[in-house]
């Protein structure tokens, strides 16, 4: 019985949601007429929803099924520094560093894109090409990662469907309001699922930690320290150490990379050229940060209490199966909690969708804005927009099928993409935007370094020690990798010749 309520509420839910996300595609059908438009929203976009759309493309079902499931599991309560982190480090300080800078500079030099950015700071068309080449190879997996997350909590609610029919299901609605609407919107659109996010984690909060397992916030605590060894080697004291006990350095690194990485992704980046204005910023930084702050320590604590939920046992599933097995063995009481996990699947939904709609959106550019202008001549306004909008369905269908296949756990997927992403743009763009004395050959160093401090690790241990190995240390090479980027770029600088006054003025609107 049970299990059916769950099922007529949830699918309930989903056909009000898709409804509402279509319907916002064709309100914001008239807004998207130019390639501007379709991919910035007009650069008119204000602080509200700009700062719900860099944290709803921030946090994606990935979070919850991948990280707080899999690190939570692992780590226990220190795994919540995550989401202090990502909240003060990958929102607030990547604001207040990065948004105004790179707002001026993108409007001063008419960039749509990453790549466009890259060619116009750095006068390279080779560096744009290139660019443009990692953005799309590699963002596949990165939402693939997002689609195989949804799936995974789906399947738990409807074991008798198939997990590919709901990354179906989500791939077909996302491409259906992103081809009509463009940035405007899924800016709209982060905005409705922010708010379902928020509801959705403070509601699954109060329900797991309220279960008698659990225990309520008064006992949660006693009783995760009485955790006993189930083979696995993990006790109560590493679950309830503050710092994260034996896992301490693997806990930096996540932080580092989860944190940090945002910087140089260009889905992220892409949210600071919409900005309205200044005064936009200074209140989408602080919103940004709140709504971080509530999402990541909601699922990373809710992750750490998983073992008393499901009495120390892991899932036949692995780490991808621990949040799906907590909600639907905590929310199987009665319909009230049958409503709170149809809210949840929704607000995982509304997570996913708002992350792949920022990928896709800077995969198809990464084509039509960037790369085909250099191949096709005479290549039209309307032409661009027309390819962009065919060019988002494609690689949504190109994540699906790359989701299907049979490839390892959720979180290696993910860290192998930020690290390869990040690690090649974050240099040249951070300090691209910071510092005038930056030269070309400093920024090809820093993306040809930052791609090498992945790949040669990741072949030298996958030929030692096999792929599963390689990829259990993605996180640690993730963030090598862009210490690497940002490392190299200025020293190189300082040894390379310098761009004229003329183009630093250009570039830096002096």
């Amino acid at each position: 019985m049970y299990l059916v309520q769950t099922q007529v509420v949830t699918i309930i839910a989903l056909v009000l949601f898709a409804a509402a996300m279509i319907g916002i595609g064709f309100y914001s059908w008239h807004k998207t007429q130019t390639i501007e438009g379709f991919l910035l929203g007009g650069r008119e976009i204000g602080a509200w929803v700009s700062a719900f759309a860099y944290g709803t493309s921030y946090f994606s079902a990935v979070i919850f099924v991948g990280y707080a499931g899999k690190h939570g599991w692992d780590i226990g309560i220190g795994s919540l520094w995550i989401g202090v982190g990502n909240a003060v480090l990958g929102c607030f300080l990547a604001w207040k560093l990065l948004a105004k800078r790179t707002r001026n500079i993108t409007h001063t030099l008419s960039a749509k894109t990453l790549p466009e950015f890259f060619e116009g700071r750095y006068a390279s068309r080779q560096m744009k090409i290139i660019a443009a080449l990692i953005i799309f190879i590699f963002l596949v997996p990165y939402s693939a990662a997002v689609y195989k997350g949804l799936g995974s909590m789906f399947n738990a609610v409807f074991p008798n469907v198939d997990t590919s029919v709901w990354m179906l299901i989500m791939a077909l609605l996302t491409a259906v309001y992103l081809m009509l609407g463009g940035y405007v919107a899924a800016a709209y659109a982060d905005m409705v699922q922010g708010i379902i996010m928020i509801i959705g984690v403070i509601a699954m909060v109060i329900a797991v930690v309220n279960t008698d397992s659990v225990g309520g916030f008064a006992e949660f605590w006693s009783r995760l320290g009485a955790v006993t060894d189930n083979g696995d080697g993990i006790t109560g004291a590493q679950l309830t150490n503050i710092w994260g006990g034996d896992s301490f350095k693997f806990l930096c690194m996540n932080i580092l990379l989860t944190s940090f990485g945002t910087w140089g992704l260009p889905q992220m980046v892409s949210k600071y050229y919409a900005v309205k204005d200044e005064k936009s910023i200074k209140s989408a930084t602080v919103i940004s940060t709140l709504f971080a702050l509530i999402i990541g320590v909601g699922a990373y604590f809710v992750g750490s209490v998983s073992r008393l939920v499901l009495n120390n046992t892991l899932p036949a599933s692995g780490h991808d199966g621990v949040i799906p097995a907590v909600l639907t063995t905590a929310l199987n009481a009665n319909l009230f909690t049958v409503i709170i996990l149809a809210v949840i699947l929704v607000l995982l939904l509304s997570a996913s969708m708002s992350t792949l709609v920022s990928v896709v959106l800077s995969s198809a550019s990464a084509i039509s804005v960037d790369l085909m202008p250099e191949i096709k001549k005479n290549y039209s306004p309307k032409t661009q927009l027309y390819t962009t909008r065919i060019l988002c369905i494609a690689f949504v269908i190109l994540s699906y099928i790359f989701a299907t296949q049979n490839i390892s756990i959720i979180v290696n997927i993910m860290s192998f993409s930020w690290g390869v992403v990040s690690g090649c743009f974050i240099g040249p763009y951070v300090w691209g935007i910071s510092s005038k004395k930056i030269t070309r050959m400093g920024a090809w160093a820093g993306i040809v370094c930052g791609f090498l401090a992945i790949a040669i690790p990741t072949v030298v241990i996958s030929i030692t020690d096999g792929f599963a190995t390689a990829s259990g240390q993605a996180a640690t090479m993730g963030v090598i990798a862009m210490a690497v980027s940002l490392v190299v770029v200025p020293i190189v600088s300082k040894f390379t010749p310098k761009f004229d006054d003329k183009h630093i003025d250009k570039v830096f609107n002096r």
